[in-house]
């Protein structure tokens, strides 16, 4: 009997590039993402070679997404695997002049939109003794960058709650990683400036950053090791990215 992944935010990036990677290997694929038209799209493609089922969803509604796990055809109701991939940054300006909307937006989806999604799939898993919660963090959880405030933040608790989330899945056979990827193209730095290909392209500028298919191949590895072994969490960077020296400012002289 094939497995099944649950993959949010599929209609692009590392969520795309999973579902596809997975549907290679002849997992059944539950994909949701907010862009109907690139949704139908994977659809499409990924149906030729695997039983896909496709609705649009914004994690953000969590009405939305109680509602979209309880009408799963039975086919596909025995979830294996749950990708939490939906989330965004948006923004790089420090918390003085921060869009207090973009600080809404990243809680409401990164922190609460993770949070619908696992409570929704969760008590099956449990109630099968099988499964596996995939979240997707990143280093910026455990590590600050000026303009990074709340996405960091966001990210700190992802890292945080996949822990306890182990702790209370003790006595079960449900797994938890956390995947914490450093600097990666994709479309994360298009949405972080509001659409400035400009922008964005200069962030990744003289660099090989991580590709969408290089965190799938990460995914993919931690979700087929075998039953017994968890893989706590995963921080994975491209070899042109280290830690940045502490900063000091010589302006203040006390």
């Amino acid at each position: 009997m094939a497995n099944i992944a649950f993959v949010t935010g599929a209609t692009s990036g590392f969520g795309a590039a999973c579902a596809r990677l997975f549907a290679t290997h002849g997992w059944k694929l539950i994909i949701c993402g907010r862009r109907q038209d690139r949704l139908e799209s994977l659809r499409a493609e990924l149906a030729a070679s695997v039983p896909v089922h496709a609705f649009p969803l914004d994690v953000r509604d969590e009405a939305a997404v109680n509602a979209a796990v309880a009408a799963l055809p039975d086919e596909f109701a025995a979830v294996d695997l749950l990708l939490n991939n939906a989330g965004l940054a948006l923004g790089l300006e420090p918390a003085q002049r921060c869009d207090m909307q973009d600080w809404h937006d990243m809680v409401d989806t990164n922190i609460k939109g993770l949070l619908y999604c696992t409570r929704a799939i969760l008590p099956g898993m449990v109630e099968r003794n099988r499964g596996h919660v995939v979240n997707i963090g990143s280093v910026a959880g455990s590590y600050p960058y000026p303009g990074g405030n709340v996405y960091g933040g966001t990210k700190a608790f992802v890292k945080q709650f996949s822990l306890d989330l182990r702790a209370d899945l003790l006595g079960t056979r449900v797994r938890v990683t956390n995947i914490e990827p450093g600097l990666a193209e994709s479309e994360f730095s298009l949405v972080r400036f509001k659409g400035d290909s400009a922008k964005a392209g200069q962030v990744y500028e003289g660099t090989r950053p991580l590709g969408p298919e290089d965190i799938a191949d990460i995914v993919f590895w931690v979700a087929t090791r075998p039953a017994h072994v968890n893989v706590n969490r995963v921080e994975v960077m491209p070899v042109c990215q280290a830690f940045a020296p502490f900063a000091i400012s010589r302006a203040l002289d006390g």
